[in-house]
């Protein structure tokens, strides 16, 4: 059964959907892309006659009720976009009674779901290292199924269209599906639109093949790195990466971010990437400041020379050119990552460069993938979204699915 085939009149119908929305100080959504994404497949549900009860996570609240992360921040939003006044319910697991009270038409938005550590089904407050790791770890398991029976008693049918938590087999996003039988359980558009882009990318790859990695961390992206290593003729790590890879290699870096225990890490990347015959760019200059503000005082310096009390805070001019010009010549195109602080205005300058060059190529023939939340911030920031090709809504699960590994939240639906 698809979601086009399914008629969802007079069912309740449990959507997870990928809710996990930047915020300002004021609760304030600052990007609503994934909201956007996921309205073709709610509105389906209620077109037909069904009700709705929606569930998502937001941020990383470990566990434990935080309302910084609630998401009774966002009921107006959603009930703006869909049309209809959302109710709320404050407790996800204690819901059985709204639910069974909505009639067709009504929809139901549940709390964080990770405000239960059953969601993410990790023991906590206990060590990996500790020998009682592994029994928590089966008791919380057991725990993490009878969590995931109670989301799917309060619905007929389930619809997985969270791309962006694909990758995890959490309650929400794979183990709740063993609860319904094949005709009751679905991808949403929004996940098949995706399965379909990250298709296009593997199945296709037209060479020259580039792709951009930002952000601050080598640790968070080190699998992706190695696995592109194999497959890419360009990779461009940018961001506040660029500052390890700069330490790793006896430069001065001031006060930037830098990742002192992966140092080895990058310099094994520069070593793989020479054995591949991988072209690997890095910065050479950057835009220092001498504070985290969008209006402290600047500078250009190399990116491995940069004075004491000053930080690395956006790709320099030099760096700018040679990254655009290896992304123009390009014939297929990943960007996951900013090149710099982009949300500050004086530090978008790199990630706009990128941006530009992405659109050029793109405009020239490229297909361009566009992944994770602040590249995807980046691009609509910029109001370049209908230059490129595709925009994914998850970072993560289209990265996991480029190294061409099995995502739970899709097995658990197609039965792999």
């Amino acid at each position: 059964m698809t979601i086009e085939t399914c008629d969802f009149k007079g069912k309740k119908v449990i959507v997870r959907v990928d809710f996990n929305v930047p915020l300002d100080d004021n609760g304030n959504i600052t990007d609503d892309t994934r909201i956007r994404g996921a309205l073709p497949t709610l509105k389906k549900v209620l077109a037909d006659g069904g009700s709705l009860i929606i569930m998502s996570h937001m941020g990383k609240p470990k566990g434990k009720v935080n309302p910084k992360f609630s998401l009774g921040q966002i009921v107006d939003a959603v009930s703006e976009k869909l049309g209809v006044k959302v109710q709320f319910a404050p407790d996800c697991a204690k819901a059985q009674d709204v639910a069974a009270a909505l009639k067709p038409g009504e929809v139901l938005l549940l709390e964080n779901l990770r405000f239960y550590p059953e969601e993410e089904g990790k023991p906590v407050g206990i060590d990996k290292e500790d020998p009682k790791y592994d029994e928590a770890k089966k008791e919380m398991k057991a725990r993490q199924k009878d969590f995931a029976k109670t989301l799917a008693s309060y619905a007929d049918i389930y619809i997985n269209d969270a791309f962006g938590t694909a990758h995890r087999k959490h309650a929400s996003t794979a183990v709740i599906a063993d609860n319904f039988d094949a005709d009751h359980k679905m991808l949403g558009y929004l996940m098949e639109k995706e399965v379909q882009a990250v298709d296009n990318v593997l199945s296709n790859i037209k060479h020259p093949f580039t792709a951009i990695m930002g952000g601050s961390k080598v640790s968070t992206k080190i699998g992706i790195i190695e696995n592109l290593l194999g497959k890419v003729d360009n990779l461009i790590l940018c961001g506040g990466m660029t500052y390890t890879f700069a330490k790793a290699q006896g430069g001065h870096i001031g006060k930037s971010i830098c990742e002192d225990d992966k140092l080895d890490v990058a310099l094994d990347v520069i070593k793989k990437a020479k054995e591949n015959g991988v072209n690997l760019v890095l910065g050479t200059d950057c835009i220092a400041g001498d504070d985290f503000k969008n209006d402290c005082n600047t500078q250009i310096c190399p990116a491995n020379a940069i004075p004491e009390g000053w930080e690395g805070l956006d790709a320099g001019p030099e760096t700018r050119k040679a990254f655009a010009k290896v992304i123009e010549d390009a014939k297929t195109i990943l960007w996951n990552g900013p090149a710099g602080v982009f949300e500050m205005d004086n530090f978008a300058g790199g990630s706009k460069a990128i941006a530009e060059a992405i659109a050029k190529a793109t405009a020239n023939g490229a297909f361009s993938l566009i992944g994770g939340g602040d590249s995807v911030a980046c691009i609509n920031k910029f109001g370049m979204a209908d230059k490129v090709s595709y925009i994914s809504t998850g970072g993560g699960a289209l990265l996991e699915a480029i190294e061409g590994k099995v995502l739970p939240g899709i097995a658990a639906i197609k039965g792999e």
